[in-house]
């Protein structure tokens, strides 16, 4: 059983994981489990070249970035478990948790993030429900949201990214996963607000 499972390996999804794998030294985030289904053939990163973003070198390409990004997650936070070469196909609702299938296991979690590409190819059985046409995005691409609430699907299913209905850029995708990511750990600390920094040593 998962404390969280994060589905999509993309820009959200990697920043989600790596928010909530920083926090592991915090009392009430240690004994978390904390997973992420690293699917990345859809991510929009796989195509993407960046000379417009903040901290990045110009030139960078999206291909490298999610290369790095589980890298860097497996370096820093090892304690988070990278699921790879695994499809997400269905999501349903228990009584106190999500059950989420893929093309070769199925996982329980007590919170779950949809976190991939925001295509009307998507196709996770359990989510029809709330997808509609995408409020941020020209008609005619026929891209899609989840409907939420500030990233809230309904109780303990969040979505994250383009998928949330925020606009395909990069910057706007990662500071999503990272919304995310402090609204469950803000949720683990009996709702008190919560902020992971890393600083400088003096």
């Amino acid at each position: 059983m998962y404390d969280a499972l994060i589905i999509g390996g993309g820009a959200a999804g990697l920043s989600c994981a790596l928010v909530l794998g920083s926090a592991k030294n915090k009392a009430f985030a240690s004994d978390k489990k904390i997973g992420i289904i690293v699917h990345q053939k859809t991510s929009h990163l796989q195509t993407a070249l960046f000379n417009n973003v903040l901290g990045l070198t110009p030139g960078t390409t999206g291909e490298s970035i999610l290369e790095d990004g589980k890298n860097q997650l497996a370096n820093l936070y090892p304690h988070v478990e990278q699921i790879d070469h695994e499809k997400v196909l269905s999501i349903t609702k228990l009584n106190d948790a999500y059950s989420v299938t893929t093309n070769k296991n199925t996982y329980l979690t007590k919170i779950a993030v949809i976190a991939v590409g925001y295509t009307n190819l998507m196709t996770i059985e359990g989510l029809e429900p709330y997808i509609e046409a995408h409020p941020r995005a020209a008609a005619e691409k026929n891209r899609i949201w989840l409907k939420n609430t500030d990233h809230l699907i309904e109780e303990n299913l969040y979505v994250a990214g383009t998928l949330a209905g925020w606009r395909s850029q990069f910057a706007i995708a990662s500071g999503s996963g990272a919304h995310v990511a402090t609204d469950i750990l803000t949720l683990w600390n009996d709702g008190k607000h919560v902020k992971v920094h890393d600083k400088v040593a003096v």
